[in-house]
């Protein structure tokens, strides 16, 4: 019997933007591969799973994405891991993962300590997690209520730094007590930008062409001013001498249109940023820039600023904002109104902004012409119309990925395989009772009984395969069959759809707009469960768990 050398890989995970920057996670790679190294055994790049800056507490990241493909295809016999946490932090993670894991038959390997499959090792590992779930809440809860308490004894080194004007006195320079000092120079501009706003009653863009025209650097350095910079230091108490804690809280992530332009599509945090309601905020006293009153008369004029701003409103027209993208740089595409000199009426496009010189030094980065928007919301509109009057395409696409699976059979090859664990599963046991009984020695048992293991594990494997399989094409046919219920009573509807009704469903159902020189590519969302993917694929980001898509 020829034996194959067995494929390696390793995963290691870092979850905050510090340790990403610091390269700690370079620690627990070197001691993996050292560790790959000691056993003999080789560790090629594609095998290696690495997620920085991505918190432990929640299963959508890239590289795990990766990882799990690989495990399911059968791409993987070996996992070396730091320690059970950098698979997760939560212990249900972590009990997911490993036996998610062991059913695709990798081995895991956790370098601080040995993984073996006896009851002990099993509840060791799940002592281990618990605890380590419990230190992290523990920690969490502490800190938290830690910063409640000094923010509501006035202490300013719960804000940790200070905003554009001000200077943050750590606690060990300023004789063991954190605070702001002004910095004259910024503090002039913070109460130029507020006098302007409440005096002139200009407008935020109006604030940053004059801060930019005189030459001042914006709070990171840069020439350019942004309105949203101006807009936060308008918006900032601290200026008035109140600086405010808990503005912001955590909550659950808000579903995004479609990834940042070169950022994976699972963000590396699983929450969202959300404003507290001012009444709940705990004011901290620091030395004042400017009057309450001044600050109070350009909130009022920032207020009616926004009152009387047309802008979100003149947007929404574009059927298409916030779905369409540019294929050649990957920006993201916005709609424009010209008044050409040769035409009776306004004309609307869609332009790349990398072709936007203010925005980047240099002149704009890309070259792709801007796309004339009543043709492409046209084009677009149709193929979605085609997309639910004709429910045969999805099906073909659904076809086409379970054609992927060359392992696909029958019931009757199912009830073989079926047989053939029971086979096995006696054969151990007999094998056991050979060892038990001394007819077999220890350098004859172990060959033989991981042989059959193995055996069995890849039996296991195919046959869960086309149980899944088997699920699919049933949940398939479900699917079709709704599909065409649904295709049959838009089918009038579509025709006589209004700009929201469209806007609404093209959010549903495209997940981007692609634009290019020569070629449109309309990316529709769907979420099938496709069959494990050919192990000569070079990429299996397609797999199961993920949100896929098709084109057309």
């Amino acid at each position: 019997m020829t034996s194959h050398p067995l494929c390696v890989g390793f995963y290691a995970r870092v979850s905050s933007d510090h340790q990403a920057k610091e390269n700690t996670v370079a620690s627990q790679v070197e001691a993996l591969r050292q560790r790959i190294e000691q056993d003999g055994m080789t560790c090629r790049d594609e095998q290696a799973f690495i997620d920085e800056g991505y918190s432990g507490s929640t299963l959508v990241r890239p590289a795990l994405e990766r990882l799990r493909d690989q495990a399911a295809a059968g791409r993987l016999d070996r996992l070396y891991v730091m320690s059970p946490d950098r698979l997760a932090r939560k212990y249900a993670y972590q009990v997911l993962l490993v036996d998610e894991l062991q059913a695709g038959g990798v081995e895991l390997v956790f370098l601080n300590r040995a993984f073996g499959e006896s009851p002990e090792d099993a509840l060791l590992l799940q002592v281990q997690g618990v605890v380590a779930e419990y230190e992290r809440a523990k920690i969490m809860e502490r800190c938290r209520r830690g910063k409640l308490h000094a923010a509501r004894g006035g202490r300013v080194s719960v804000m940790s730094s200070a905003p554009y004007g001000y200077r943050y006195v750590r606690r060990v320079d300023g004789g063991g007590e954190a605070g702001y000092i002004v910095h004259l120079e910024e503090a002039k501009v913070v109460r130029q930008i507020f006098e302007w706003m409440a005096r002139d009653r200009i407008s935020l863009h109006e604030i940053a062409r004059r801060l930019q025209k005189q030459g001042i650097l914006s709070p990171r350095g840069r020439a350019r001013w942004e309105r949203n910079t101006v807009w936060k230091i308008l918006q900032n108490p601290t200026y008035q001498g109140t600086a405010a804690f808990g503005k912001t809280r955590c909550g659950e992530r808000r579903p995004r249109l479609r990834p940042l332009r070169h950022k994976p599509e699972q963000s590396r945090r699983p929450y969202s940023m959300y404003n507290v309601p001012s009444e709940k905020w705990i004011s901290i006293p620091v030395p004042a820039i400017l009057s309450e009153g001044l600050f109070a008369e350009a909130r009022e004029q920032l207020a009616d600023n926004r009152k009387r701003y047309r802008g979100p409103g003149r947007h929404t027209k574009y059927l298409l904002r916030g779905l369409i993208v540019c294929r050649c740089c990957g920006y993201a595409m916005c709609g424009i109104t010209v008044s050409p000199k040769t035409a009776r009426r306004r004309l609307s496009y869609y332009r790349c902004i990398g072709n936007e010189s203010r925005r980047f030094e240099g002149g704009g980065v890309c070259r792709n012409q801007a796309v004339n928007a009543t043709l492409l919301e046209e084009a677009v509109w149709e193929d979605v119309r085609q997309f639910l009057s004709e429910p045969e395409r999805i099906e073909a696409e659904y076809q086409r990925r379970l054609s992927h699976n060359p392992d696909a059979t029958g019931a009757r090859e199912g009830r073989r395989r079926a047989a053939s664990l029971k086979g096995i599963d006696r054969g151990i046991e007999r094998l056991i009772d050979a060892y038990g009984e001394g007819l077999l020695d220890k350098s004859q048992f172990e060959p033989r009984i991981k042989e059959m293991r193995d055996r069995k594990e890849r039996l296991a494997a195919e046959l869960q395969s086309q149980i899944n399989e088997e699920e699919l094409r049933a949940e398939m046919r479900l699917v079709i069959g709704h599909l065409q219920d649904f295709a049959d009573q838009v089918k009038v509807g579509l025709s006589q759809a209004d700009g929201e009704t469209k806007r609404k469903i093209l959010r549903a159902l495209v997940k981007r707009v692609e634009v290019e020189r020569e070629e449109v590519r309309v990316v529709y969302r769907a979420d099938p469960r496709p069959a494990v993917i050919d192990a000569d694929e070079a990429d299996a980001q397609d797999c199961s768990r993920r949100q896929s898509a098709f084109s057309h």
